[in-house]
């Protein structure tokens, strides 16, 4: 066999074990999922005692992970586990993908509370509205960030979500997976969660690790339920 020979079977050997193993940036990969261009429309956070469900927000604590359960309180959660935050759906019903959710102007009232309304209603956390946006460029680190993304691969999602952005205080905290830039620092871990297609039920989940203002090194667990509605046309 000749090298120009063997560096063609080389070569056809290597994509054969990419296409197989779905590495990035092959077709694979690229075929492997379909993507959920719509609305991720979120089931309200409720508590009945210490039982909790639909969407909520923990922070967990410097040096913690939620295995060890050192999460942060929230005096003003309606639950008896003050570490648990509910979320109820926005004037958009909850997340929705390709597109952006941008805080609205001005993003903050006079006291200090977040305004943006579209993803969730503004929430108290101790005494001061919070609530979440997607911007086309990050508030908090100033870098451009795509629209959000969620991949459904045979009920198993993955996907990004770098311009998930919490508003509070003034101060803007990217909560996003992977952050700005594509990175995982500390506690951040890549979006996951299951989807039924013939009832569109999801759940998504992921944690970010806040990087620099007055919670740094606190890291967000965000838990999402509810119903997946897909874009107009798409269905």
């Amino acid at each position: 066999m000749t090298i120009r020979r063997l560096a063609l079977a080389a070569s056809s050997l290597l994509g054969l074990g990419a296409l197989a193993l779905g590495l990035p940036g092959t077709s694979a990969s690229a075929a492997s999922g379909s993507a959920l261009v719509g609305t991720f429309k979120l089931a309200p956070g409720a508590c009945a005692g210490y039982t909790v469900s639909g969407t909520y927000f923990r922070m967990i604590f410097p040096n913690g992970s939620v295995q060890n359960g050192k999460f942060f309180e929230n005096p003003d959660s309606l639950c008896s586990n003050k570490t648990y935050t509910l979320a109820l759906p926005g004037v958009d019903g909850g997340l929705v993908t390709g597109k952006y959710e941008p805080n609205p102007k001005p993003a903050f009232n006079a006291q200090g509370g977040a305004r943006a309304d579209e993803i969730v209603q503004p929430q108290s956390f101790t005494a001061i509205d919070f609530s979440i946006a997607t911007n086309a460029k990050d508030p908090q680190s100033g870098k451009s960030v795509p629209t959000p993304q969620i991949v459904d691969t045979h009920g198993k999602l993955s996907g990004q979500i770098e311009a998930w952005s919490a508003a509070w205080n003034k101060e803007y905290f990217n909560q996003g997976s992977p952050k700005p830039g594509g990175g995982h620092p500390g506690l951040t871990l890549p979006l996951s969660g299951t989807y039924n297609a013939t009832t569109h039920a999801f759940l998504l989940t992921w944690t970010s690790q806040v990087v620099g203002g007055p919670f740094n090194g606190f890291t967000g667990y965000w838990h999402l339920t509810g119903t997946f509605v897909p874009a107009k046309g798409l269905h």
